[in-house]
């Protein structure tokens, strides 16, 4: 519809959101092909995924998913991919587990000895399980992580001189 204004004619049509045809046809769908695809490593995609969800309810909330699908289809597909890549990070060897996890801190902007410090210190990291694991899942996620982060804390310290040292030229 238009409309007349000091002589001119202007639309009146009301902007729109992208249509669905635009979009994928599950919120599932969506959440990997237009988010989850562009993380490069599954840690990243656990800590994303576990960021979403509410620290109070246990509810996960995005929403630009929820405006496009609904609260309840983009909670299931929040659900969904979380319980999945945290197995996937399960099922990988250890040596998979160190790579993934050192691709993801070297891509942080604080150091990495800061950051897995901060995280032995705090356990921050228990929160990245999905509620929906059963205790051996979960004993097997905190005993890899700290094993791995044990490693490179030590590799860490192990780099840089400690005070007091001299350097042999």
């Amino acid at each position: 519809m238009a409309l007349e204004l000091n002589g001119r004619q202007v639309s009146q049509e009301m902007p729109r959101f992208k249509s669905r045809g635009m979009l994928e046809r599950t919120a599932l769908a969506d959440l990997w092909k237009h988010t989850l695809s562009q993380i490069p490593t599954l840690y990243g995609r656990l800590a994303y995924l576990a960021s979403l969800r509410d620290p109070n309810s246990g509810a996960y909330r995005h929403h630009g998913l929820s405006a496009a699908f609904g609260r309840e289809e983009s909670g299931k597909a929040l659900t969904q991919s979380h319980q999945s890549i945290f197995y996937e990070w399960l099922k990988l060897a250890l040596a998979d587990k160190s790579r993934d996890l050192g691709s993801y801190l070297r891509g942080l902007d604080d150091p990495q000895g800061i950051v897995v410090g901060h995280w032995l210190r705090s356990d921050q990291y228990r929160a990245l399980i999905p509620d929906s694991a059963r205790p051996m899942e979960r004993d097997l996620f905190h005993t890899d992580l700290e094993a791995l982060l044990q490693i490179i804390r030590n590799a860490s310290a192990a780099e840089r001189p400690g005070p007091g040292s001299r350097q042999c030229s």
